[in-house]
């Protein structure tokens, strides 16, 4: 797997850090690309052997019922790396530690894996604008969880305004939580975000970046960074995923180990633990896998 150039990673880190997103254009590109596109299909047809919402463990799949479309849709998969070997190896890739050493490090945990599928003019897939941080519920449980981590998505398919790309505020990730999107039941995906919202959170609408991606390109965003998408009203599906890492020393009893001291480590592998004791892998299954499944990152 190819990797960017180092000083090219430094300067996305950088700007994440001033401005809480950075675009990394071909983060993965050429034979790498096409692999992905295809395993990402090979998820999504695993996601169809089942015939309702499924999970196992922090294996899951969000399934749209025949009433939607006239068929089953997958519109969410998360820890399909258990599955799914290209993932499994992608997700501690050199790339991406390339990608996240300047950001948080040499020992890296996996917090969050997804793959969302936007089918077209789906009015039930848009996303209102919301923080990352509301999914991180007991903070008591990490360490710094703001400052230690990172979330990663990367275009599968052309993200465009018209199919539902990711839209980003810059430099919100300076406000503190907002706690958009709390009101009524709390989920993100029961309506849009409207204007007068976020004016009185202390947003200019007309600040809000459009995040435009080609196949292969990544986005790193803050859990403090305010997003959101509309739905797809392109007639093509997109599909984009998105993982979040962690500083192992920030999240001590959670998450897949990804790196440690900079070495790739396997899904479910247990490492030697570190000399500061703090790092206890979990063995390969949530105690909690219903704490992420009640939203969507």
């Amino acid at each position: 797997m190819s990797t960017l150039p180092a000083e090219e990673m430094q300067s996305a880190a950088k700007f994440y850090r001033e401005h809480g997103y950075a675009i990394i254009k071909g983060f993965v590109s050429g034979d790498d690309l096409m692999d992905m596109q295809r395993e990402a299909a090979s998820v999504y047809a695993e996601g169809l052997t089942h015939h309702m919402t499924y999970y196992n463990g922090n294996l899951a799949f969000d399934i749209l019922p025949e009433k939607h479309f006239g068929k089953r849709y997958v519109q969410h998969a998360y820890w399909f790396s258990w599955v799914n070997d290209w993932f499994a190896q992608h997700r501690r890739s050199e790339r991406m530690r390339a990608l996240l050493e300047p950001i948080i490090g040499c020992d890296v945990k996996q917090l969050v894996e997804q793959l969302h599928w936007k089918p077209p003019g789906a009015s039930k897939t848009g996303y209102r604008f919301h923080q990352d941080y509301r999914f991180r519920p007991n903070p008591e449980q990490y360490q710094d969880i703001v400052e230690n981590s990172v979330n990663v998505g990367i275009a599968i398919d052309p993200c465009r305004k018209e199919n539902g790309c990711l839209r980003v505020f810059p430099d919100s990730h300076k406000l503190g939580y907002l706690g958009l999107a709390d009101d009524g039941d709390g989920t993100i995906m029961n309506g849009l975000s409207t204007d007068e919202e976020l004016i009185r959170k202390g947003l200019d609408p007309n600040d809000m970046l459009y995040v435009e991606l080609e196949p292969g390109d990544a986005v790193i965003w803050s859990l403090l960074t305010v997003h959101g998408s509309m739905p797809n009203m392109s007639d093509r599906d997109r599909a984009f995923a998105i993982s979040s890492y962690v500083r192992a020393s920030a999240s001590p009893n959670r998450g897949e180990w990804a790196f440690r001291d900079g070495v790739s480590i396997p899904l479910g592998a247990v490492p030697q633990p570190c000399k500061d004791g703090l790092n206890r892998p979990l063995g390969g299954v949530y105690e909690d896998s219903e704490w992420y499944l009640n939203d969507k990152a």
